[in-house]
């Protein structure tokens, strides 16, 4: 029960530490951190596969909690991909 409290504790510390960070930044700065959070992102899918595919011995609320960050953050590195893929094309020439 002490590690889910601290768990808790510190996943509340780190929604409130990240919502203050973000409403800090300026708009331009934006589109470059997002480009930045497709690499955490890409930390996460590696992570989520490791936690899924370690089989039985880990629990159905471990795959879960697996498959679920495996879509949510391939969610976030397509959009973040999308939305730099945009900006760079903001800055081609036409012609």
């Amino acid at each position: 029960m002490e590690a889910f409290v601290i768990l808790l504790s510190l996943f509340a510390l780190a929604v409130f530490l990240g919502v203050e960070l973000i409403t800090k930044v300026p708009p331009t700065l934006h589109t470059p951190l997002m480009s930045g959070s497709n690499a955490i992102s890409g930390i996460t899918i590696v992570g989520a596969i490791l936690a899924v595919g370690t089989g039985e011995e880990a629990g159905f609320a471990v795959q879960a909690l697996g498959f679920i960050a495996i879509v949510f953050a391939t969610i976030n590195v397509v959009g973040g991909f999308m939305v730099t893929n945009r900006m760079l094309n903001m800055f081609k020439r036409r012609g």
